[in-house]
């Protein structure tokens, strides 16, 4: 296999694994993240970005990104790694199908504080990153929640300190003829278990950048007041559709 064409088909065997691994398990998942014990569904993290990828940091400087505002993005970056300071940032490139790939690391905060961000797919949907690592039924704020519309099926978050890891599939919504929306869909890997599988989203979530769900969006990361680190961050556009033909050998 090679090209997008391969690299879509063995997602796809994977996510097919992931889903009969988490059905069979679900009571058992978070095993590492919460203490619990029991096997965990099976993933193959894609860490290095294929050929296909479109490499959105560099590790060297914030070129491509800017503030929500417009201005120069203000995070900092130092040995490959990039800090949340100063506002959120904002890819200037937009996308609309695609597979994301996201590392971050929290920071480990005195309590009650908690290392706090956000992943926005399109600008417009929020994947939580929180410090969330010893709580046992996550809700629809803790770390991967879709922010205040879907919980995730497991915790599956690490310790503060320990890099951690977003993939995303996300399909973008569609317009048709007439006007009406279908919202878009997400499906979500955290520390490779699967934590939101093909999930309808309601709408863009809080503090989105807009509400233009019809047209390509950016990769959006927040600035929540913690020093939250990012690196290896990359997405692969997808087909919006496939062919309609049969192609034979």
């Amino acid at each position: 296999m090679s090209g997008t064409r391969g690299w879509i088909a063995m997602l796809s065997v994977l996510i097919a694994v992931a889903v009969m691994f988490a059905v069979a398990a679900s009571s058992a998942i978070g095993a590492k993240a919460s203490g619990r014990q029991g096997p965990a569904p099976i993933f193959a993290p894609v860490h290095t970005p294929p050929a296909t990828a479109i490499i959105l940091f560099n590790g060297k400087n914030l070129h491509g990104w800017h503030q929500r505002d417009g201005k120069p993005a203000a995070f900092k970056v130092k040995d490959g790694v990039m800090t949340a300071a100063g506002g959120d940032i904002v890819t200037d490139r937009t996308f609309s199908d695609a597979i994301i790939h996201v590392e971050y690391r929290e920071p480990k905060e005195p309590d009650p504080a908690r290392g706090n961000s956000g992943v926005y797919v399109q600008g417009r949907y929020e994947i939580q990153v929180l410090d969330t690592y010893d709580v046992k039924i996550p809700g629809k704020g803790s770390c991967g929640a879709i922010y205040d519309q879907f919980a995730p099926l497991v915790n599956a978050s690490k310790p503060p300190l320990e890099w951690q890891s977003f993939d995303i599939i996300f399909r973008a919504p569609r317009t048709d003829a007439s006007g009406k929306v279908t919202q878009g869909r997400l499906t979500v890997f955290h520390n490779e278990v699967l934590i939101h599988n093909n999930v309808e989203v309601l709408g863009p979530t809080g503090s989105a950048l807009d509400d233009k769900v019809a047209e390509p969006g950016p990769l959006l990361l927040q600035y929540h007041g913690s020093a939250v680190e990012y690196r290896n961050v990359w997405l692969v556009p997808l087909p919006l559709q496939g062919s309609d033909t049969y192609e034979g050998r």
